[in-house]
């Protein structure tokens, strides 16, 4: 029998060239999809939004410059150096993977409609039930509150399931969201992972 951490190692795959995309490539990127990181027996799954053109361009997660997920991975022991984007599927060796709420590419993120989140929260019960991951950790607190309607939630963990996974809400790492500087979000991306590092009761 296969464990899962055997088939984890089994899914990583050598990583792409890194480039640059042009700005007609990134202008063409709307509607494009980028596909998920991921396998059964996370330890962590991680939920964006919905991706970026940038990221839609290059079909990569976080991948626009000046994003912090990949450093703050770094500064919270989560991996033991900053990867690229283009890199992601190293993430599977330590027991982390990433999806998305939505799956189209928008300039913004309030290109997505409220029932759009919706269908994706649903979508993604799914997903988790099949995958198994310890914990869900959602990157943006406004997103998940429209998605799973919680609207006065916090960060941090979280009183219901998703798909049978703990669920932990966390800050948007985007260099947009200045409301969280990298040391803030350092800590409670580490204090998740800890959590996470505990097996669910029963």
């Amino acid at each position: 029998m296969t464990s899962p951490g055997a088939s984890r190692r089994a899914a990583v795959r050598p990583a792409e060239r890194p480039w640059r995309p042009s700005k007609a490539q990134v202008a063409a990127a709307e509607g494009r999809t980028v596909p998920d990181v991921a396998s059964p027996g996370l330890r962590v799954l991680f939920v964006g939004i919905n991706p970026g053109l940038y990221s839609g361009a290059v079909g990569h997660h976080f991948a626009r410059p000046g994003n912090r997920f990949w450093k703050v991975l770094a500064s919270a022991g989560i991996t033991d150096r900053v990867l690229s984007p283009f890199e992601e599927h190293e993430l599977l060796r330590v027991g982390a993977g990433i999806t998305n709420l939505v799956e189209r590419a928008t300039a913004t993120a309030d290109a997505i409609a409220p029932d759009e989140l919706r269908r994706g929260g649903r979508r993604l019960r799914i997903r988790v039930a099949r995958w198994r991951p310890r914990m869900v950790a959602f990157l943006g607190l406004g997103s998940y509150r429209v998605a799973f309607a919680r609207p006065m939630a916090t960060v941090g963990p979280q009183p219901d399931s998703i798909g049978g996974a703990r669920a932990w809400l966390l800050p948007n790492p985007s260099g947009l969201n200045a409301h969280y500087q990298p040391p803030a979000l350092t800590e409670l991306f580490r204090a998740m992972w800890d959590a996470a590092a505990v097996p669910p009761q029963g």
